[in-house]
């Protein structure tokens, strides 16, 4: 098993004086990102909706707590004329870094947002001057069947054509992503698992550690003009592990209920079918293929010759794990974690 370690402390003093944009500041790793480049000493100036979180809820005075330490400047980073009138302001900057992700991954806002709203951050900041590009991408899109895997691919593509030197980071699953049914487990509920619990693994990891793995990316050069898959801490855990481990933390024996992954080959063609005719549902046979991957498809660094996930081969990262996580959600709950859009059960 592959692990990494963070930067020296004389490497990291060397680099503080950098000026970063960060774009996607408001999001559930951009807001750990900020605060750990802030921590570093960087001049971090972040870029941020006016209204952001889930379902919007979350209004600027609260972003100017969240992201104390940076300069916030608010506007929309779909257009690129606010982008440099709200955000550049004719500044130089030396680092863009980009956690942005589309909220839901329905075709089109994958495409103005994996894509063309990530391109405007490397386009206003290659005018601005910045000499490397840190981009927040995902270890999915390895086997791209989905329209936010190829915006995101297409990205990446013209991210190592730019001239600038890039880290391209691709973390397996996030601890939010499998957070979901903590909250029903809990309550009494069962967890629901699709087959047997065991089609697909990956090696989750925390928002902090993966911040500051992507920070580390502006400070070491071992990891400038990489493609960088990073899991955290621990083996890779399946969907099954994952119920053992919350029903342990709870003291209870395990109710389990298993729902076979074949219900998609129904859902979906039926979606796509009728989305045909009514344009409204074409996003939702989109979520329904997402669903399917996600159920199907281990977070795992993909071997291609061997045609196989290999967990041996999905570095690590880190100290807080899974374990760790749950232990501290059950007792504490999930502010901070909501998946709003992207709940599937």
């Amino acid at each position: 098993m592959m692990a990494l370690s963070p930067v020296s402390s004389d490497s990291q003093a060397e680099q503080r004086q950098k000026r970063v944009l960060v774009a996607g500041a408001t999001g559930y790793i951009g807001k750990f990102v900020t605060r750990e480049l802030v921590a570093r000493g960087y001049d971090v100036v972040s870029f941020a909706r006016r209204r952001s979180g889930v379902n919007a809820s979350t209004t600027e005075d609260e972003t100017l707590r969240a992201l104390h330490g940076s300069e916030v400047r608010f506007g929309d980073v779909s257009d690129m004329a606010s982008l440099l009138r709200d955000g550049i302001r004719g500044e130089r900057f030396d680092v863009g870094v980009s956690c942005l992700t589309s909220r839901n991954g329905g075709i089109r806002d994958s495409w103005n947002i994996d894509y063309q709203a990530t391109r405007n951050v490397l386009d206003a900041g290659i005018a601005a001057g910045i000499t490397q590009f840190v981009l927040l991408s995902a270890i999915c899109v390895q086997k791209p069947m989905l329209e936010f895997q190829r915006a995101k691919l297409r990205f990446e593509k013209e991210l190592m054509e730019s001239g600038v030197s890039w880290s391209i980071v691709r973390p397996t699953a996030f601890f939010k992503s499998i957070s979901g049914q903590v909250e029903s487990v809990k309550k009494g509920k069962p967890y629901l698992m699709f087959g047997d619990g065991r089609l697909t693994a990956c090696k989750p990891i925390s928002e902090a550690d993966l911040a500051r793995f992507i920070a580390d990316c502006i400070e070491d050069p071992s990891r400038k003009n990489r493609i960088l898959p990073i899991g955290g801490p621990g083996k890779a855990v399946t969907n099954f592990d994952q119920a053992m481990m919350l029903f342990e933390l709870l003291g209870r024996k395990p109710k389990l209920k298993k729902v076979p992954i074949q219900i998609f080959d129904v859902i979906i063609p039926v979606l796509t079918l009728l989305s045909g005719l009514f344009p409204k549902l074409i996003d939702k046979a989109e979520f329904a293929r997402i669903g399917k991957y996600y159920c199907s498809e281990s977070m795992l660094v993909w071997d291609p010759v061997k045609g196989c996930y290999d967990a041996d081969a999905t570095p690590s990262y880190g100290t807080e794990t899974l374990r760790d996580f749950y232990s501290r959600v059950l007792d504490e709950g999930l502010a901070g974690q909501e998946l709003g859009a992207q709940s599937m059960f």
